[in-house]
């Protein structure tokens, strides 16, 4: 007798509705997202979501902050994806309970001020720390290049802009003498006419003919700041011709990534070893780090609570100013130990001994900083930062595939960068719960 098949019978009706949190197993991500969730204080996001007076009620905070963190933990990042999940997929329909707010209220959210999203980060760093599985000793720093919401094809250099401003201003005015001209011609042929509309090919040379002013303004407006900031005269504060600006997303830059020049911001991130947490992240403009390792100490500090032991960065960070900033608070406490590359090495130039004997006299900070990765120790401490930092932006990347910022603007894009480093923290949290 042949074997049966077990009964297939799609168009059967259920007699009791079924419970979505039946259809997945108890250790799903799911659950540990909703859960930490609920312990978060969300009081400073309701305070701001909820402020809207007109229209139908908003959705509760807590559940717009579980589906935009678990998206952002399993690599969906595009609100248009959310709210397909949200129709699609069951752990989303787990988290949302059923509703499904669409792609522009997921996208509105997502746009909270800053503050909010760095409270957020803080919180979930602080349950890490609580487990005591995490005590900041040696911290590596690194940045990554991030893609800006903006293409580098929009960008025009000052020098540019000298060139096409009067070259547009020729072209406007020939425009408005042909107009004029038509306008009396028309006149002529059927009488009276109101002639008050612009041609749209002159709206379109005056609107670009407004911004290119407002953009040269703007980089002129950098270079004063830059003058001042680095002590120089008015002679000083004027823009290089290869200044660029760009009319997507003004506050980015291009700048040299992994795989080229992209327009984009250099995301800042310090990792503690011992679970891979990041516990300091920051956003910033410049397209290099040199003058980002003191900050980022500080906000490492402010957002951790406590003061690192030890720095670990490459020669990207390596200045003299920055150096001392390490060894030479005044209370010895404060002091961190670094271990900061000078400089880039050949093939198997980091393998040789160092060389025996004191320092030549005036030896400067970068001077004896080399010598110290030259010995066996400094060798062995530092060849440990790759193996920490770079795996933290190997997940973002290219596990999650994050790839480019959703948001525009200097402070949209950092509270996206802290989501980002929240669910980085949140999936190593059961890691470090084991130690509780």
């Amino acid at each position: 007798m042949p074997k049966g098949y077990r009964a297939y019978l799609p168009n059967q009706d259920l007699w009791l509705p079924p419970s979505l949190r039946e259809w997945l197993p108890e250790n799903h991500l799911v659950y540990f997202v909703s859960d930490v969730v609920d312990q978060l204080d969300l009081s400073a996001m309701s305070a701001v979501y909820g402020q809207a007076k007109r229209g139908q009620p908003p959705y509760d905070p807590r559940r717009m902050t579980k589906v935009l963190v678990y998206g952002y933990c399993t690599g969906v990042f595009s609100s248009r994806r959310i709210q397909k999940r949200l129709q699609e997929d069951i752990p989303f329909k787990v988290l949302a309970a059923g509703n499904q707010p669409d792609f522009r209220t997921i996208s509105d959210f997502r746009k909270i001020p800053i503050e909010t999203l760095q409270n957020l980060f803080e919180q979930v760093l602080a349950m890490a720390l609580e487990c005591g599985a995490i005590q900041l000793g040696r911290v590596s720093l690194e940045g990554t290049k991030l893609k800006a919401n903006a293409s580098k094809h929009k960008a025009m250099s000052y020098g540019r802009m000298k060139e096409k401003q009067p070259q547009l201003k020729e072209e406007v005015q020939q425009l408005l003498e042909q107009a004029e001209a038509a306008d009396e011609a028309e006149d002529r042929q059927y009488g009276s006419q109101r002639g008050d509309e612009l041609p749209e090919e002159l709206r379109r040379r005056e609107t670009r003919r407004a911004k290119i002013k407002a953009a040269k303004k703007v980089l002129e407006q950098r270079a004063r700041d830059k003058a001042a900031a680095e002590g120089q005269g008015d002679a000083a504060a004027k823009p290089e011709d290869r200044d660029p600006y760009n009319f997507t997303d003004p506050e980015s830059r291009i700048m040299k990534g992994g795989d080229g020049m992209v327009q984009g911001y250099n995301a800042q991130a310090a990792v503690e070893p011992t679970l891979l947490p990041i516990v300091g992240q920051a956003v910033t403009e410049a397209a290099h780090d040199k003058k980002q390792l003191k900050p980022l100490v500080e906000l490492i500090e402010q957002q951790s609570g406590q003061r690192p032991e030890a720095i670990l960065a490459d020669n990207g960070y390596c200045s003299e100013e920055n150096l001392d900033h390490l060894e030479s608070a005044a209370q010895p406490e404060r002091r961190i130990e670094g271990f900061i590359a000078t400089g880039k090495h050949k093939h198997g130039e980091h393998r040789l001994p160092a060389k025996r004997g004191p320092l030549p006299k005036g030896a400067t900070r970068v001077d004896r900083m080399k010598r110290k990765l030259q010995t066996k120790v400094g060798q062995a401490v530092y060849a440990a930062r790759k193996c920490v930092v770079e795996p933290v932006f190997g997940q973002i990347k290219q596990a999650r595939g994050f790839r480019q910022f959703l948001l525009r603007g200097k402070e949209k894009v950092k509270g996206e960068w802290a989501l980002l480093c929240l669910t980085h923290n949140l999936l190593r949290l059961p890691a470090a719960m084991q130690y509780c």
